[in-house]
């Protein structure tokens, strides 16, 4: 039988998870610097990357990635940040993820099936497919 998690611990994982979707990129790697791992999940598989990514903060993902956060790193359900960032739309994180060696392929659905499936060729042409 495990423990249940210490509520501080929670708290502040919660907190630190918010920022990555706020998109507050200072107070957020004050923390991965102070020693929070640059690829905390949350109980769903989520990076810190694929919240920033999903909600459009291209600089909390540029930030991220430079501290040695996973650009490919898959959720419970299959998905990288740049499949999320490509289904949002997002160029600003795409371009950031890309130019950090993120993979097209990686991921179910892929980054490269999802703009397939959205018909977004401007992405397919970043990805250098058509």
């Amino acid at each position: 039988m495990s423990e249940a998690p210490d509520p501080e611990v929670v708290e502040l994982a919660t907190k630190i998870f918010d920022l990555a979707r706020q998109g507050r990129t200072e107070d957020l790697v004050a923390y991965v610097d102070a020693g929070v791992p640059a690829d905390l999940t949350n109980d769903r598989g989520d990076s810190l990357v694929m919240l920033a990514a999903y909600h459009g903060h291209a600089d909390a993902v540029h930030a991220l990635l430079a501290r040695g956060a996973d650009a490919d790193r898959i959720n419970d359900r299959g998905q990288t940040p740049l499949a999320g960032a490509v289904f949002k739309g997002e160029t600003d994180v795409i371009k950031a993820l890309l130019e950090s060696g993120a993979d097209p392929a990686a991921g179910t659905p892929s980054a490269l099936d999802t703009a397939r499936m959205f018909g977004k060729t401007e992405i397919l042409e970043l990805f250098g497919t058509h």
